[in-house]
C-alpha cells in the first residue's frame, strides 16, 4: 500500500511538472514560433503610426491651435513596413551601432563589453531589426511637414563610417530631413566616451513666415519575446516600465497592452519610460521639470511601441530651436543608472523584496571590491548572511536534535495509541511538555530567514554583474548553468547528508518522499545559474556544519543522561535487591532474637531462682535427723 501511494505522488508531481512546461511555453513561446508566425500571418507585418499628442499636452503649450493640423493625427493603424536605406556606422569604446537613413532609426546596437550568448567574439545586441526579433530606437517630430521617423534622411558630411579616435569624447553623426515650406530640420546623435548614454536631438531652422508649434516624440519599437539566452525554469520580467516621483516605478505587461488593461500615467513633468530585459534595458531620459507625454500601445501582433511626445515650443519665423532626448541602451548597473535618472535604478527587478536586496548587493559588490572575484565574492556574502541568522538557525537546527533524538520515543508513541489518534496526538503533545520540546521550533527560524534568502536569489538573478563573470577552472560565466553539472551534483549530496541529520519522519511514506527530494531538487538545480547554484551549495554546506555540531552536541548529552539513568537504575536495583534480602531476612532475625530475649529471661529467671533454691535444700538438709549406723531400718540383711 506504501509503494503503491509512493508511486501516485511521483505520478502526480510529475504531472505538475509537465503542466508546469507547457504553461512557460505558452507564456513564453521560442522565437522559432514567433518567425513561422510572423511569416503565415498576413496581420503580423509592422505598423507604425504617428503618435498623436493629447489635448491636455497640446493645451499646456499652447498648442491646441494647430493640432488638428498635425500630420499623422489619425490614431488608426495603417500597415507600413520599415523601409531599409544607408547604413551608417557607429563604433565607440563601448557600443557599436548602425543608424538607417531610413527613418533615422537606431536599427542596430551591441555592447562590446558584454558578449554574445551564441558567439563570444560577438557583442550582445540590444537593439535589432530581425524578422522575428527586433528592437530598434524611434524619433520623429509632429507637425505638418516635419520630418517623423518615416523620413528619409541624407547624412550631413557623407561620411559613414564614424570611430572614437584616441583623445576624443565623442562622436557627432548629423543627418539632414527634406527641407519643407522653409523648414529645415537636423537629426543630430551624439555618442559619448565611457557611456552607454546617447543624446539625440533635433535642430529645427524656421526660416518661414509663420511661427510653428510642434512637437516630439521619442519611442522604442520592440516585440514580446524573451530575449536569446533566458532562463529555463526562471524568467525575469520582459516589457515597458516607467516611473513618475507619484506612482513610483510601473510595470505596463504586453498582456494588459493587448487587452486595452494597462494603467499609467500620461501627463507629467517627471520620470522615464523604458523597455526591460534580462540584464540590459533602454530608457528615453526627459530633463525634470519639462511637460511631457507618455504612452504606450499594441501596434499589431507581437509588436508594441511605448515613448514620450514633448513640445518644442513656440518657433518664430527667423528662430532655430534645439530640443534633447538622452537615450541609455546598456546594462542594469545599479550604482551607475542611480546617477542618471531618479528610480532608474529600480529597473533592476527584485520584485517585492527590493527594500532587502539592495543591501544584500551592495555588500556583495563590496566583497567583490575587495577580492575582485564575484564567485568568491557570492562566498563572502553567504556566509555572511549566515552569521546574522546563527542564532536562529541554531535554535531551529536545537529542536530538531531534541526531535531527532527523541524519535524512537516518539514512534513508540504512535505505535502504542495507532488504533486511537486523538489519544495518540494527546500523549504527543504531553510528551513535548515533559521535553521541553516545541516540534514547530525548527520551523519559525526558517520562516523568518526565507524573505532574505529569496531577495539573495533575485539578486543573483538580476546581476548583470555576473554575466560572463568566472569563478574558477571550467565555471567561467555564472549566469549560466554549469557546463559540467559538477556544482549541482554536489548541491544534491550536500541536501541528502541534510537530511539524513534531520529527524525521520514517523509516517513511511513521507521518509520515502524525503529521501527523493534531494534528487528532485537537484535536476531543478541543473538548469540554474551557476552563480545561484553556488550560493545554495555555500548555504547548505555552513547549515550542514552548523546542524551536525548542533547535533552531535544534544546526542551526547542524550548518551550521558542515559548513561546517567542507566546508573541510577542500576544502583536503585541493587538497593532494592538489599532492601528485599533484608525484608526475607527480617522474620528469621526476629524470631532469633525472641528466642535470645527468651533464653536469657529464662536464663535471668534460673539464676535468681538458685540461690532460693540452694538455701532451701541446705535448710532443709539441716534440718532432717542424723541417720545413725547399726539401725535395724538401715541395715539389710546380706546374702549370703
Amino acid at each position: 500500500m506504501e509503494t503503491k501511494k509512493l508511486i501516485l505522488i511521483i505520478i502526480f508531481s510529475t504531472s505538475l511538472l509537465f503542466l508546469w512546461d507547457a504553461w512557460q511555453k505558452e507564456l513564453y513561446p521560442p522565437a522559432s514560433q514567433v518567425m513561422s508566425g510572423a511569416a503565415s500571418d498576413p496581420s503580423s507585418q509592422r505598423h507604425d503610426p504617428l503618435p498623436v499628442p493629447g489635448d491636455e499636452l497640446a493645451s499646456s503649450t499652447g498648442g491646441s491651435e494647430i493640432a488638428s493640423g498635425i500630420e499623422g493625427i489619425n490614431p488608426s493603424v495603417t500597415p507600413n513596413l520599415l523601409t531599409i536605406g544607408e547604413k551608417i556606422q557607429i563604433t565607440t569604446d563601448m557600443i557599436v551601432a548602425e543608424i538607417d537613413t531610413a527613418g533615422g532609426d537606431i536599427r542596430q546596437l551591441g555592447l562590446l563589453e558584454h558578449p554574445s550568448r551564441e558567439d563570444e567574439s560577438k557583442p550582445y545586441e540590444l537593439l535589432l531589426d530581425k524578422t522575428a526579433r527586433f528592437h530598434v530606437a524611434q524619433a520623429g517630430l509632429i507637425g505638418d511637414g516635419l520630418p517623423s521617423h518615416k523620413t528619409k534622411y541624407t547624412v550631413d558630411s557623407n561620411q559613414y563610417n564614424y570611430a572614437l579616435e584616441p583623445g576624443q569624447d565623442k562622436v557627432v553623426v548629423r543627418l539632414l530631413a527634406p527641407e519643407a515650406d522653409g523648414i529645415q530640420v537636423a537629426k543630430i546623435y551624439t555618442f559619448h566616451r565611457g557611456s552607454y548614454v546617447i543624446d539625440v536631438e533635433f535642430e529645427i531652422v524656421n526660416q518661414s513666415d509663420a511661427t510653428i508649434i510642434p512637437f516630439s516624440y521619442f519611442q522604442m519599437l520592440r516585440d514580446s519575446n524573451e530575449p536569446t539566452g533566458a532562463g529555463a525554469l526562471v524568467h525575469s520580467y520582459t516589457g515597458p516600465a516607467m516611473y513618475t516621483e507619484e506612482d513610483k516605478f510601473l510595470k505596463i505587461k504586453f498582456s494588459d497592452l493587448d487587452k486595452n488593461k494597462a494603467e499609467y500615467p500620461t501627463n507629467t513633468d517627471n520620470g522615464w519610460i523604458a523597455m526591460l530585459e534580462h540584464y540590459f534595458l533602454t530608457a528615453w531620459l526627459p530633463a525634470q521639470g519639462t511637460p511631457r507625454e507618455y504612452y504606450a500601445k499594441h501596434l499589431a501582433h507581437n509588436q508594441y511601441t511605448v515613448g514620450i511626445i514633448a513640445p518644442v515650443g513656440a518657433i518664430e519665423s527667423g528662430q532655430t530651436k534645439n530640443i534633447i532626448m538622452p537615450f541609455y541602451a546598456g546594462p542594469q548597473e545599479q550604482n551607475k543608472l542611480a546617477e542618471l535618472a531618479p528610480g532608474l535604478e529600480l529597473t533592476v527587478d527584485y520584485g517585492w523584496l527590493t527594500v532587502l536586496a539592495v543591501p544584500l548587493f551592495w555588500l556583495l559588490s563590496f566583497y567583490h571590491s575587495w577580492v575582485d572575484n564575484w564567485g568568491v565574492a557570492i562566498i563572502l556574502l553567504t556566509l555572511t548572511v549566515k552569521l546574522i541568522f546563527f542564532p536562529l538557525s541554531a535554535a531551529g537546527y536545537r529542536s530538531m536534535a531534541k526531535l531527532r533524538v527523541v524519535t524512537p520515543k516518539l514512534q513508540r508513541i504512535r505505535e502504542q495509541y495507532a488504533s486511537d489518534r486523538q489519544r495518540m496526538h494527546q500523549a504527543m503533545m504531553e510528551f513535548y511538555k515533559e521535553e521541553k520540546i516545541n516540534p514547530m521550533g525548527g520551523c519559525l527560524p526558517i520562516l523568518v530567514q526565507i524573505p532574505v534568502f529569496i531577495a539573495l536569489f533575485w539578486t543573483l538573478m538580476a546581476a548583470v554583474e555576473l554575466r560572463y563573470a568566472p569563478l574558477a577552472l571550467w565555471i567561467t560565466d555564472m549566469s549560466v548553468p554549469d557546463p559540467y553539472y559538477v556544482l549541482p551534483v554536489i548541491m544534491g549530496v550536500s541536501m541528502w547528508v541534510q537530511s539524513k541529520l534531520s529527524p525521520t519522519p514517523a509516517d513511511p511514506i513521507q521518509a520515502k518522499v524525503m529521501q527523493i527530494m534531494p534528487i528532485a531538487f537537484s535536476i531543478f538545480f541543473f538548469f540554474f545559474p551557476s552563480g545561484l547554484v553556488l550560493y545554495s551549495l555555500c548555504n547548505n554546506i555552513l547549515s550542514i556544519a552548523q546542524q551536525w555540531q548542533i547535533t552531535r552536541m544534544f546526542e551526547n548529552k542524550a548518551e550521558e543522561e542515559a548513561n546517567k539513568d542507566k546508573n541510577k537504575k542500576k544502583r536503585k536495583s541493587k538497593s532494592e535487591s538489599v532492601d528485599e534480602e533484608l525484608r526475607l531476612l527480617a522474620p528469621a532475625e526476629e524470631e532469633a532474637n525472641k528466642t535470645k530475649e527468651e533464653v536469657l529471661v529464662t536464663t535471668s529467671t534460673e539464676l535468681k531462682e538458685k540461690p532460693q533454691a540452694l538455701t532451701a535444700a541446705t535448710t532443709a538438709k539441716s534440718k532432717a535427723p542424723a541417720k545413725t549406723k547399726g539401725t535395724a531400718a538401715s541395715r539389710k540383711p546380706k546374702k549370703k
